[in-house]
């Protein structure tokens, strides 16, 4: 079984990246494979809401984001980690979100009983705006979201704050260990 994690910051290695690689890590240390997947610098582009993905089974649009599409697809998990911008996702992760979400509807909700679960980070407020965001994301698609001690939230503004959130990291522990337990289970069913 895999679990994919996608770094919807369009900044390379900064705080998202060290959240969603650290609890990938936790992932795999229990016998899981893991993939880690960063937005930054791939080209994402806005829905248009042409429809033709309802005809061909694939979006028009030719940039980044069939081949992602494709990896989560394979995934039997998903992390979906976002910094917080003016209060919410940046536009980026928004756009592959509102792509992927016509995608999966036109190809048959294949998306359904995989695992999921949001990492957010913000440096002062937005948290809790963006872990629902995410969370309606994965509930609208059918994940079995899994949850932690808290919120999948951590505190940082510039690039390596967040190691000094050791809530975060409780947090990520707690998180990464409902997911092994449940990516178990369902290999089991």
């Amino acid at each position: 079984m895999k679990v994919l994690g996608i770094v919807g910051s369009p900044r390379k290695q900064g705080n998202t990246y060290e959240l969603i690689k650290y609890t990938l890590d936790k992932i795999k240390s229990g016998g899981f494979d893991t993939e880690l997947v960063q937005l930054a610098g791939k080209k994402i582009q806005p829905c248009t809401a042409c429809n033709t993905c309802k005809e061909i089974k694939k979006c028009s649009i030719d940039d980044d984001l069939w081949e992602l599409f494709e990896k989560m697809l394979s995934a039997d998990g998903i992390l979906i980690g976002s910094p917080v911008y003016s209060g919410t996702a940046p536009g980026l992760l928004k756009s592959l979100l509102e792509r992927t979400s016509w995608l999966t509807y036109t190809t048959g909700r294949k998306f359904e009983r995989k695992i999921g679960a949001p990492i957010v980070v913000a440096a002062r407020a937005g948290h809790n705006f963006t872990h629902a965001e995410l969370l309606m994301w994965f509930h609208a698609k059918g994940f079995y979201m899994v949850g932690s001690n808290y919120w999948n939230i951590a505190f940082g503004w510039e690039k390596g704050d967040v190691v000094n959130d050791k809530t975060a990291y409780r947090t990520l522990d707690c998180l990464a260990d409902n997911f092994i337990y449940l990516l178990k289970h369902l290999k089991e069913a």
